[in-house]
């Protein structure tokens, strides 16, 4: 199969889903890989590491999409890409339609298969694509949170883990699934008192387990009102697979927390589950709403293309080969990830977001 992987447009997006290994792989297979110029250098990937793999350096993205069948790419494809795709390819990427009517309408106009990353569901209910990169996201929101505390980023001026003499900082966490059980781990090791905030009793054991500095309870409407009126640091890290996130922290809520405290909202691919986001990029990341620092970036992982790519690579390769077959709709993780075939939305949730 010809497989394509043009270099990403998005604002300060540095990631390339496939590394010269795995593309060499590929090719070892007896597939043809073409890449686009210099789509792998942000990761730290070369025209000549990609050519050694023995994949072929196109010389724009129109190269690269004229000459694939299978296109691979990490964030959902903008109106550039869009002038470029066709009814006889199939796009593996991540979508987050349930926020993109536009873009959902357009990929069903052009009748081809679109199949995004988060959508990609194993039979234990895991989401094996979008797992590697919530990580890194929920990482990234404590660092980041960590980071916009201080004074000169228009923070409250506070060190998140506090120091003798001088208070900890406190975290709340709304979701422990990747993203809120890694940014958990990371508020907790900076020494932070962190609050996490799930359904599951498993996650919340997870939770109570990071250490004595970490508690974990029920979502309860006044539990969740309480403890964000009093935090620091706020991160929204719940998630619907394929709908809209969920609005679990209203605007009076946002009001009535201190000036100069700040939330980080990485549900904001779906939506956000804060009233008060909106989404940015990695040009403007922030604004402040309500007094409120907010990140709000849609591809937080893209600050670190390197390692992001390294994950995104080894958890995609498996996929890539399936859907290199004729029979790859019999891989059910894969089935379920369908978006839009043949001008139709497929999901089920995703139907339901955009009825």
């Amino acid at each position: 199969m010809n497989i394509g992987i043009p270099r990403e447009i998005k604002p300060l997006e540095g990631r390339v889903a496939l590394s010269p290994e795995a593309c060499g792989d590929l090719v070892h297979a007896g597939h043809r890989v073409s890449v686009e110029h210099n789509a792998g250098i942000l990761s730290g990937y070369s025209d000549e590491q990609y050519q050694a793999s023995g994949v072929t350096i196109t010389a724009d993205a129109k190269a690269t999409y004229d000459q694939a069948e299978l296109i691979v790419k990490v964030k959902e494809p903008v109106s550039a890409d869009l002038a470029l795709l066709r009814e006889d390819h199939l796009l593996f990427c991540f979508l987050h339609l349930a926020v993109n009517p536009e873009l959902a309408r357009r990929l069903q106009d052009l009748g081809l298969t679109a199949i995004g990353f988060e959508t990609v569901e194993t039979d234990e209910g895991a989401l094996p694509l979008l797992s590697p990169m919530s990580d890194i996201a929920g990482r990234l929101a404590a660092q980041l949170g960590a980071g916009l505390l201080h004074r000169p980023q228009g923070g409250k001026g506070l060190l998140l883990g506090g120091l003798p003499g001088a208070e900890r900082g406190r975290v709340v966490i709304l979701g422990a699934g990747n993203a809120g059980g890694n940014a958990a781990a990371m508020a907790a090791a900076m020494g932070a008192e962190v609050v996490v905030f799930d359904l599951r009793r498993e996650r919340l054991a997870a939770m109570r387990n990071l250490g004595n500095n970490v508690s974990a309870l029920y979502p309860y409407r006044e539990a969740v009102t309480r403890e964000v009126h009093i935090a620091d640091l706020l991160i929204g890290a719940v998630l619907n697979i394929g709908q809209r996130a969920p609005h679990i922290v209203s605007r009076e809520t946002v009001r009535r927390m201190q000036t100069g405290s700040v939330i980080v909202d990485i549900s904001v691919d779906q939506g956000g589950c804060i009233e008060t986001t909106r989404p940015t990029n990695y040009e403007h990341p922030t604004y402040v709403e309500e007094g409120v620092v907010h990140f709000a970036v849609t591809n937080m992982p893209g600050a670190v293309p390197r390692s992001a790519s390294q994950a995104l690579s080894a958890a995609l390769l498996p996929y890539v080969y399936s859907l290199t077959n004729p029979d790859w709709k019999d891989n059910m993780p894969l089935r379920r990830g369908i978006n839009v075939t043949a001008g139709k939305l497929i999901h089920p949730a995703l139907k339901e977001s955009l009825a």
